[in-house]
C-alpha cells in the first residue's frame, strides 16, 4: 500500500531545473537589455530638453535687457555721455560682448525717481574642472576649455558722473558679475539697421559712433554644449554661428561626443531712434 502512494507523488528532475534557470535567465537579461534602451533614450531626450531649456532660458534674458535699450521715462532728464549709449557691442573671435543702457521710473520714499541702469553681458574663461583631461603638476584638473557668461548690473551716479560701482553703492538691484550659464561655446552679437543689413564696421564710442543710434535689432547666437557626453561614437562634430565682416566664420568643429545647442534669434531695439 504504501509503495504505490509513493509512485503517485510527482515532482521535477535536476534537468528540469536547470532548464527553467536558464530560460528564467534568458527573460531576466532580456528584460534588464530593455530597460538599459529605454533608460538609455530618455536620458537622451532628457538632456536634449534640459540644454535646450537653458539656452531658451539665456535668450529670453537678452532678449528682455536688449528690448528696453535707450528706453527713457517721459520725465526723466535727458543728457548725452559716451557711457550712455543705448548699446554697445565688443567683437571677439570666441564670445562677444554686448553693454546695454536703459532708464527706469522708481517710486522712493513717496519720491520719483528716473534711475540709469547698465546691463553687461561678457563671456570669462569657464571655472570647471575637466575631469577627463590629466592632472597638472599640482595635482588639479585644468579647466574646461569653454566660456561661462557673466551678467552685471550697474546704476548710473550722477554726482560722479559714472557708474557706479555694484559692490559698494548699497542699491538692491545693482549686482557686480554674476554667473549666468556655463559650457558655453560661442557668442555673437550682430547689430542689423532699419534695412535689415549688418552695420559695418561694428560701430563703437570711437569708430563709426554715428551709426550707434542706427541699430534696429541685434541678431544674437548661442550655442551651449552639454554637460557629459552624448553621442554614442566619436566624430567630427560641426556647428554653424553667425558670421559677420570683422571676424572669419566662428564655425565649431570638434571630435567628441558632446551634444550642442545652438539658437539663433533677432532682438529688436524697439527704444532706439528712427532716424
Amino acid at each position: 500500500m504504501m509503495q504505490k502512494k509513493n509512485l503517485l507523488i510527482s515532482g521535477v528532475t535536476l534537468v528540469e531545473i536547470l532548464i527553467a534557470i536558464v530560460i528564467a535567465s534568458i527573460m531576466m537579461m532580456a528584460l534588464f537589455t530593455s530597460y538599459n534602451v529605454v533608460n538609455k533614450s530618455y536620458t537622451q531626450v532628457s538632456d536634449r530638453g534640459s540644454i535646450s531649456r537653458i539656452n531658451r532660458n539665456v535668450i529670453s534674458m537678452l532678449l528682455k535687457d536688449i528690448r528696453m535699450a535707450g528706453y527713457y521715462d517721459i520725465n526723466a532728464q535727458r543728457f548725452s555721455s559716451n557711457e550712455l549709449h543705448p548699446i554697445l557691442i565688443t567683437k571677439d573671435r570666441e564670445c562677444d560682448k554686448i553693454v546695454i543702457v536703459y532708464g527706469d521710473r522708481e517710486l522712493d520714499g513717496g519720491v520719483v525717481k528716473f534711475p540709469l541702469y547698465q546691463v553687461t553681458y561678457q563671456c570669462k574663461n569657464s571655472r570647471l574642472p575637466d575631469m577627463k583631461a590629466p592632472k597638472n603638476s599640482q595635482g588639479k584638473y585644468p579647466t574646461l576649455k569653454l566660456r561661462a557668461i557673466y551678467k552685471t548690473k550697474k546704476k548710473w551716479d550722477s554726482s560722479s558722473n559714472n557708474w557706479a560701482d555694484p559692490a559698494t553703492d548699497g542699491n538692491t538691484k545693482t549686482y557686480a558679475a554674476n554667473l549666468v550659464v556655463d559650457y558655453v561655446e560661442d557668442l555673437t552679437f550682430n547689430p542689423i539697421d532699419k534695412n535689415g543689413k549688418l552695420i559695418f564696421p561694428i560701430p563703437s564710442v570711437s569708430q563709426n559712433s554715428e551709426k550707434l543710434n542706427k541699430i534696429r535689432s541685434i541678431d544674437i547666437a548661442l550655442i551651449l554644449r552639454s554637460t557629459d557626453e552624448f553621442y554614442r561614437n566619436e566624430k567630427e562634430r560641426i556647428t554653424e554661428s553667425l558670421s559677420d565682416d570683422t571676424i572669419e566664420i566662428r564655425n565649431s568643429k570638434e571630435t567628441d561626443k558632446f551634444l550642442r545647442d545652438a539658437i539663433i534669434v533677432t532682438a529688436y531695439a524697439r527704444n532706439i531712434g528712427t532716424n
